[in-house]
């Protein structure tokens, strides 16, 4: 996002690089046996984007992993292993009005009873266009700089990843597609205080999902905290970041019914580090689920985590 009229690298590289986090996902119940999981491109998520002046261009890697297995039945289970590489960028288009793009490639990995699976190619689109509602630069009582930022966002996500489905097992096949098959839509807003070098950086995503094949993933809420802290040191900056994040997502549906066992929500606890040399960004952390409950308890959210390289000018 843009941080209007900065005067120092601190207030000028951390609001929307604090916690980038997508893709926690949620469960699907399958038609039959195993593939319950399948925790991919259905449940697209869209974090904080960086700061900068007029253009950004960056790539960032991301892996999420998931052990399900049928209640009472140990012999029916799946391990899968999410991966993706995505090339992200953003122009502003005027004082208040931003453009932001995101191009994955996903890489799908299971290994279940009935054996070993990869689904792996071009994720869908994302375009999104974001509104500056409030920029503001304001001084205490004891002079330190307080900032505050308000934005709002709509976007939509591009059927443009594979989608090619097993029509005998559409639930679970469905779930391991690099892409959904649908035009999606998304809805965002985000927050940020920041007062010298501390800050607080908010951002909400809700994503309506629309209909491919009779299959349609649940509608999706994501909420994100982070507090941060930054450290300058030879003209770079360094910030730990510490956070929360909360996510719903709502039963998905085969028709016009809602298939058992599917949605569910979760919270995870992340810490990572943000460092900035001149208009080069770099950024990692780590998400670990605190409280969860998915597909009714049949599946399990393990490490998370995600890496990025970004450039702003």
């Amino acid at each position: 996002m843009q941080l209007a009229n900065y005067k120092t690298i601190t207030m000028k590289s951390l609001l929307y690089k604090i916690a980038l986090f997508i893709t926690l996902s949620l469960s699907i119940q399958p038609i039959r046996a195993c593939d319950l999981c399948g925790c991919s491109a259905g449940n697209y998520f869209l974090g904080p984007t960086p700061q900068f002046s007029k253009y950004f261009i960056g790539t960032r890697y991301s892996f999420r992993s998931f052990n399900t297995k049928i209640t009472n039945d140990n012999t029916q289970f799946s391990k899968d292993f999410y991966q993706t590489t995505e090339l992200w960028g953003g122009i502003k288009i005027s004082e208040k009005l931003q453009g932001l793009i995101f191009i994955p490639y996903n890489v799908n990995k299971s290994k279940t009873d009935d054996g070993d699976k990869l689904n792996e190619g071009l994720g869908d689109v994302t375009l999104i266009g974001n509104y500056s509602i409030l920029d503001k630069i304001s001084l205490t009582k004891e002079n330190a700089g307080l900032t505050q930022q308000l934005y709002i966002g709509f976007g939509l996500k591009i059927p443009t990843g594979k989608y090619s489905i097993n029509t005998a097992e559409i639930v679970s096949s469905a779930n391991s597609q690099p892409g959904t098959g649908s035009l999606d839509y998304i809805l965002s807003t985000s927050y940020n205080l920041t007062l010298d070098n501390w800050g607080l950086a908010s951002n909400f995503n809700y994503k309506i999902n629309q209909s491919a094949s009779d299959f349609r993933f649940g509608n999706r809420f994501s909420g994100t905290a982070f507090l941060f802290r930054t450290f300058q040191y030879n003209q770079n900056s360094y910030s730990p970041t510490i956070g929360l994040l909360y996510e719903n997502l709502k039963a998905s549906e085969l028709g016009k019914s809602k298939i058992e066992s599917t949605g569910g929500n979760a919270f995870l606890g992340a810490i990572g580090v943000e460092t900035r040399f001149n208009n080069l960004s770099i950024g990692i952390n780590a998400q670990l689920p605190i409280t969860q409950n998915i597909s009714d308890l049949k599946t399990k959210i393990n490490l998370r985590g995600m890496a990025h390289l970004t450039y702003s000018f």
